[in-house]
C-alpha cells in the first residue's frame, strides 16, 4: 500500500495572533508560513509524488502551490474531509480566553469525550480523516501502483489523530503527539500495520530549544504556532 506524506499547513496569521482558526475564512499564511510553502518543493524533491489532497481551507491551499507550480504535471485533490475540526462556537476565538472553559479540560485530558459547542465531536473529526485516508490509499494503489508516495496538506489535530490511528493510540492520547507548521509527517500503509516513519519533521530544531517562557503543559488546541 502506498506512503502517505501528511504536511501541516505553514504558520498562519491565525498562529501568530493566537486565534483558534477552525474553518474561519480567510485565515492565511503569515510571511514565515509563506517562506515555509516556498521551501517545501526542495525539502521533498527527492519524492515521487502521486498526488497531492488537500483541505479546503486557504492556509492549506497556499502550502502546497509553489509545490504544485514546481511539478506542473502534479494535480490537487480537495477533500472536505481533511479540512480542521469544526469548532463551532470556539471558532476565531483567544486560545488564552479559551483556557479557562470546562471544556478545555476534556479536551486535554479526554478528547474523545469532546464535542464542540455549534461543532464536531473529536471522535467524528478522526472518523472522517481516517475515512479519506483509507479511501485515498486505495485509490492511489489502484492508479499509481502499491509502492506510491502521495501527500495530503492538512492541519494539526487532524494529523495528530492520524498518526494516533495509525499507531493503534486512543484518542485520549493524541493530544502527546506535537506537529509544527509545515512539518512532516510519513506513515506506510501495509496490508496489516501501518508504519510511522516521520513525525513532526521541520528540519529545523530551533523549536527544541530553552525559550524564556517554559511551554505550556497543554497541548495547542489547532497546533502551535511552531518556533519563534
Amino acid at each position: 500500500m502506498p506512503t502517505l506524506i501528511l504536511v501541516r499547513h505553514g504558520r498562519s496569521t491565525a498562529n501568530t495572533e493566537g486565534l483558534l482558526a477552525g474553518w474561519t475564512p480567510g485565515v492565511a499564511l503569515d510571511e514565515r508560513g509563506a517562506a515555509q510553502a516556498a521551501a517545501l518543493p526542495g525539502r521533498l524533491a527527492d519524492l515521487p509524488l502521486a498526488e497531492v489532497v488537500v483541505s479546503p481551507l486557504q492556509r492549506c491551499q497556499e502550502t502546497v502551490r509553489p509545490l504544485l507550480d514546481a511539478r506542473p504535471g502534479l494535480t490537487a485533490h480537495t477533500d472536505e474531509r481533511i479540512g480542521e475540526c469544526h469548532y463551532g462556537d470556539w471558532s476565531g476565538r483567544k486560545l488564552a480566553e479559551l483556557k479557562d472553559e470546562p471544556l478545555m479540560e476534556v479536551v486535554q485530558a479526554h478528547p474523545s469525550a469532546a464535542a464542540f459547542p455549534g461543532g464536531e465531536s473529536m471522535r467524528a473529526m478522526q472518523t472522517r480523516a481516517a475515512e479519506a485516508v483509507r479511501e485515498w490509499n486505495a485509490r492511489v494503489e489502484r492508479d499509481h501502483g502499491p509502492d506510491a508516495v502521495y501527500l495530503m496538506c492538512s492541519h494539526g489535530d487532524i494529523i495528530k489523530s492520524l498518526v494516533a490511528d495509525a499507531l493503534g493510540l486512543h484518542l485520549d492520547l493524541f493530544q502527546r503527539i506535537s506537529v509544527e507548521p509545515c512539518s512532516v509527517t510519513a506513515i506506510r500503509y501495509t496490508r496489516l500495520r501501518p508504519f510511522l516513519l516521520r513525525l513532526g519533521d521541520t528540519g529545523d530544531f530551533a523549536s527544541l530549544a530553552p525559550r524564556e517562557e517554559p511551554p505550556a503543559e497543554d497541548a495547542t488546541v489547532g497546533g502551535g504556532a511552531g518556533a519563534p
